[in-house]
């Protein structure tokens, strides 16, 4: 296990450096074992942020061939947040989400298997924003308009 090793992990994450180090002194070097142990701690961490209040409110369009679009309200807990890469690329996913899958509510849409990796939920992957950027995220509402 090297710097290559933990540079690698960061960049696949979005972790911190000393917790891909953890990771892979815990699994012993494996990628994939580090990978999966930050997923979880990333899950537990964003578990614990859910109560925070997120003030900061952000809108995200998208229009799919000029026949589906998307207006999604999403909040983070500060506009720094909101204005980071991670939390607007989460935004845009989510927007293309909904238009691909059309879920009837909030509820409906966090339970659904996430588009881009099925092996998650919305939720779940919100969740893995979360304990990249340290705030919480929540959808507050959508509306989805097709022609």
């Amino acid at each position: 296990m090297g710097a290559q090793d933990v540079q690698k992990l960061r960049a696949e994450t979005g972790a911190g450096i000393m917790d891909c180090k953890r990771a892979l002194d815990e699994a012993s070097g494996d990628i994939e074992k580090a990978k999966e142990a930050i997923f979880k701690s990333g899950i537990v961490k964003a578990g614990k942020k859910s109560d925070r209040a997120v003030g900061a409110g952000y809108f995200q369009t998208y229009i799919h061939g000029g026949r589906v679009a998307v207006l999604l309200q999403i909040h983070a807990e500060t506009d720094f947040v909101t204005k980071s890469e991670d939390f607007q690329d989460c935004a845009k996913n989510i927007a293309m989400h909904i238009a691909a899958n059309a879920p009837e509510n909030t509820e409906e849409l966090l339970a659904q298997s996430y588009v881009r990796n099925p092996g998650q939920t919305v939720e779940e992957y919100i969740k893995g924003v979360i304990a990249r950027v340290g705030e919480n995220i929540q959808v507050v509402r959508f509306t989805l308009y097709e022609l």
